[in-house]
């Protein structure tokens, strides 16, 4: 399995906004993509700013290359979500999930 992270900052408000983007939008596309293992938003106060992580879990790299060709390094980030962030890393990372104990439901 395949863990893509991606991070950025946004206001209290902006944080807000970003997640009912990632429920409303983000997660149904998610779930149609053949591969998808779940995802994960995480979030964390500081310094009056929060930052944003989300993890995305993909069966395969090839998994991966179906929602995120031709630059699989490249965050995905739709201009809707863009507007309510402060900050956000244009490249993502990809880590070989070695060990896991999250029980996933498709």
């Amino acid at each position: 399995m395949i863990a893509r992270i991606w991070r950025a900052t946004a206001t209290t408000e902006g944080a807000e906004a970003y997640r009912r983007h990632f429920t409303q939008a983000v997660i149904p596309e998610l779930r149609g993509i053949e591969g998808h293992r779940g995802a994960y938003l995480l979030n964390r106060d500081r310094d009056g700013q929060v930052e944003i992580e989300v993890i995305t879990l993909w069966a395969s790299m090839d998994a991966v290359r179906d929602f995120a060709a031709p630059d699989v390094d490249a965050a995905v980030v739709e201009p809707e979500a863009q507007k309510v962030l402060t900050a956000f890393d244009p490249t993502v990372t990809h880590h070989t999930v070695i060990t896991e104990t999250a029980t996933i439901t498709p």
